[in-house]
């Protein structure tokens, strides 16, 4: 937590240098915008296809901060570098097939090894997609005072990490690309459907794997922990500027009707989904909060019930692509965010 307070000043500063030697003002500061994506699956061609939407509209901020969970972490750097990277979310989720994603094991695999399905198909995507060159864009970014955060979950701990991609992609290491994928394909590891990602680490001088899986263990979105007091830090610097928060949640809110089976993993897997809703609710309320505190202004958009298509499997490619064309159409028209949770 006190890193990311250190961070979160240090970016300041560095804007202020970079508009200070480019002749530009530095008080106020220009308005901030903030953008948080959320976990879903699939569910992120909805993000995907608001953001490119948002492209042709016109008036997409650059955003001063892109946070990212499970799916939204996939989108979250593509989202960071801005409207050049538009073509890469559209080929990723419009185009993926299953296969593309996840290789399914047999069932006796499946009860003795670590997950239902192997997740090296995505690997290769990233591999494909997360290049020598978008690391270099993002460190440059992360030099101009622009912050690229995901989170996972350490199983071993029970707590949420919170990444800084910009620093890692700024670090220079020999090692900063693969554990930038790492990162990104841990934030996506589904518990018990998808491998955990084991990443190495060194406590005093003594090398370790920690296990981490998908952040939608610990939450489905995040801004900052609320801990973070924004508009205390903001008045203790003399910093004035307006900052905005545009929240994509990559899910539905109305409830879902399906037929549950009586058997064991029909029901188990209905209430889990159904714990994930909830929890993914609450945390539009918690982000609500913390942005009512610190002066942030807030903007939500969630898949509308109104969007009626079938989806008969996981990354099923023509879901994906009706979802992604719903939001792309709503922000090529002006997105109708919502200034406030539902039911507030």
């Amino acid at each position: 937590m006190p890193e990311l307070t250190e961070e979160g000043i240090e970016s300041v500063l560095r804007e202020k240098a970079l508009r200070k030697a480019q002749g530009l003002p530095t008080e106020p500061l220009p308005k901030a915008s903030f953008l948080a994506l959320s976990g879903g699956g699939d569910d992120g061609a909805f993000g995907a296809g608001l953001l490119n939407g948002w492209t042709r509209a016109g008036n997409r901020p650059e955003f001063k901060l892109v946070t990212g969970i499970s799916t939204g972490a996939l989108l979250a750097p593509f989202a960071f570098v801005g409207p050049g990277q538009d073509g890469t979310l559209t080929r990723v989720y419009t185009q993926s097939k299953p296969q593309d994603i996840l290789e399914e094991r047999s069932f006796l695999s499946a009860i003795s090894d670590d997950a239902l399905a192997d997740n090296a198909p995505l690997g290769r995507l990233l591999e494909r997609y997360v290049t020598p060159d978008l690391l270099k864009t993002i460190a440059r970014e992360y030099a101009k005072g622009r912050l690229l955060l995901i989170a996972t979950t350490n199983l071993d701990s029970r707590q949420a990490v919170i990444w800084n991609m910009t620093r890692i992609a700024a670090s220079g290491h020999p090692k900063a690309l693969p554990l930038f994928r790492q990162i990104m394909l841990a934030s996506a590891a589904i518990p018990g459907a998808f491998p955990p990602a084991m990443i190495d680490v060194d406590v005093q001088g003594k090398p370790y794997q920690e296990m981490h899986v998908d952040g939608g263990a610990m939450a489905q979105v995040f801004l900052y922990p609320p801990a973070f007091k924004l508009g205390e830090i903001g008045k203790r610097m003399g910093l004035e500027r307006e900052r905005e928060l545009y929240l994509i949640r990559n899910s539905r809110l109305d409830p879902e009707w399906s037929e549950v089976q009586r058997q064991t993993l029909s029901i188990a897997g209905r209430a889990i989904s159904s714990l994930i809703q909830t929890q993914g609710a609450g945390d539009l309320y918690r982000i609500y909060a913390i942005a009512q505190r610190d002066t942030v202004s807030y903007h939500l958009a969630y898949i509308p019930e109104s969007f009626k298509a079938v989806h008969r499997e996981e990354f099923d490619p023509s879901y994906m692509r009706a979802l992604y064309q719903r939001g792309f159409d709503m922000a090529k028209r002006g997105y109708p965010w919502e200034s406030k949770p539902p039911d507030l």
